[in-house]
């Protein structure tokens, strides 16, 4: 229960109960008010029409007329009060015993209190009564009853009072429930996080189906833990990787500074020993790297750095300058760009992604049967998109492999015969995410086609000036020094 009193449903609803209240008060009060009002002018409009009468009927027959018909008018049952006096406060007629003191002395309209009788004086009744000066000094009281707009003021304050009691009453139970109901989600809610945060990581909050506030939160909470559970995996993948793939290169490292230590006879010996270990450093200092950069592309901290550039420039540049590797690797670089392909985004990452493709496509594209030994570096504008693809001839990737090779550290060389350590696509896939486009890995029959879609850079009102050719020291290098899957 000191719990229940303590949430936000509770305290919300019984805020709610209080304002209904004070409004349902204010209602009541300004019905009792104008029902008041009400009765008042038919009160004074009763009393008026008397006065009219009386006053003909005095001016016809004097005083003692209207003594006669005021004495025959006193003895009928009603709310009417009737009262004649001398000049000297003697009461010649009427139906009324006792008034306070002075009650006849203020001409005009006013509310008294009065007895109709000497056994009520001590419990005088209330009346809206006119007082009028006649001739001679004279005086004429005609006035109302007002029981009955007391008792109807009475009857309106118990219902008033009695439907404040039931809305507080009801209000209390509709916090209560409502309260409960929360509180019980939450409860749920919170024995699942308690679960998830003692090491189930495949908890999730439950879902009653009604589409309210709740049923959002755990839904959008439920999709960030399936997020947190692949990262997590992700994590453990990537450690494991890590592990496997860099034991190699470290014991590789130890082992020749042990054996330099212990065989080497002369400088120049030891100086080999330190080029050889320096490279392997060199290597793992690329892998970091790499990681480093793919850590930043998948966070987005390099947005700023987004200008419009030619791609069409990044995709020759980079063809032209893999022509004497693909040479060596008795292949055939054939580029297929349209010219002025303008996008927006990062000189540097995207040369990066492109040069990791082509790396690729040279270390295992190259055919085993009678398929021509090409490499293809296409560019062209594809239904409002920038469509870059490269491709080979050689024995593909399998279509059900095709997404995991864009994760980290996965090899599909099992025997690690070429160099790398399978970072390249995993890096060309987050450039590609950070520019807002995809990537694809599609069938080449025989091949593979890796297909890269960028969105294509607005037009500009005004032409600028081009932009020059590809810095060979940035765009058309290898910036982390990856080496590619």
């Amino acid at each position: 229960m000191p719990n229940l009193f303590r949430t936000t449903a509770f305290k919300l609803t019984a805020i709610y109960l209080v304002i209904f209240a004070l409004f349902a008060g204010f209602v009541l009060g300004y019905v009792a008010w104008n029902a008041k009002r009400l009765l008042d002018d038919q009160i004074r409009s009763t009393i008026d029409a008397e006065i009219q009468g009386l006053a003909e009927q005095q001016r016809l027959g004097g005083i003692r007329r209207l003594v006669n018909i005021i004495e025959r008018r006193s003895r009928a049952p009603g709310a009417s009060l009737y009262l004649v006096t001398t000049p000297v406060g003697e009461r010649l007629a009427g139906n009324v015993e006792a008034l306070q003191p002075g009650a006849l002395d203020l001409p005009g309209e006013s509310e008294i209190e009065y007895s109709r009788s000497s056994d009520a004086l001590d419990s005088p009744s209330r009346a809206i009564v006119r007082v009028f000066v006649l001739p001679a000094g004279f005086r004429l009281l005609v006035g109302r009853d007002l029981e009955e707009r007391d008792r109807l003021g009475v009857v309106i304050r118990r219902a008033a009072g009695w439907s404040l009691l039931l809305v507080f009453v009801l209000g209390c139970f509709a916090s209560w429930f409502v309260a409960r109901r929360v509180l019980k989600r939450i409860d749920d809610m919170t024995d699942t996080a308690q679960t998830i945060m003692a090491g189930d990581l495949k908890g999730r909050l439950a879902i009653s189906g009604t589409g309210d506030e709740l049923d959002r939160l755990a839904l959008n909470l439920n999709a960030m833990l399936d997020r947190i559970g692949e990262l997590m995996s992700g994590m453990q993948e990537v450690s494991d990787n890590i592990a496997h793939d860099l034991k190699t290169p470290l014991t590789r490292l130890r082992n020749r500074a042990e054996e330099a230590l212990r065989t080497a006879q002369s400088p120049d010996e030891l100086r080999g020993a330190l080029d050889a270990s320096i490279d392997e450093a060199d290597n793992l200092i690329r892998v970091f790297n790499a990681l480093l950069m793919i850590a930043r592309l998948e966070t987005g901290r390099i947005n700023d750095s987004m200008a419009e550039l030619d791609l069409s420039e990044v995709v020759s540049g980079l063809a032209e300058l893999y022509d004497p590797l693909a040479e060596e690797a008795g292949l055939e670089i054939v580029t297929e760009v349209t010219p002025d392909l303008r996008v927006l985004g990062n000189r540097e990452l995207i040369g990066q992604a492109l040069a990791n493709l082509i790396d690729n496509a040279l270390k295992y594209g190259k055919p085993t049967g009678d398929a021509a030994p090409v490499v293809r570096v296409a560019a062209a504008v594809v239904a409002q998109q920038i469509e870059l693809s490269v491709t080979d001839n050689g024995p593909g990737i399998p279509e059900a492999d095709r997404g995991r090779v864009l994760e980290r550290f996965v090899r599909l060389d099992q025997s690690r015969s070429k160099p790398g350590f399978g970072l390249g696509l995993s890096l060309a896939a987050g450039v590609v995410r950070l520019h807002g486009g995809q990537i694809r890995l599609e069938d080449n029959a025989p091949g593979l086609r890796v297909v890269m879609l960028l969105p294509e850079a607005p037009p500009k009102p005004v032409e600028t000036a081009g932009e020059g050719a590809l810095p060979a020291s940035t765009a058309q290098t290898n910036p982390a020094g990856l080496q590619s899957a």
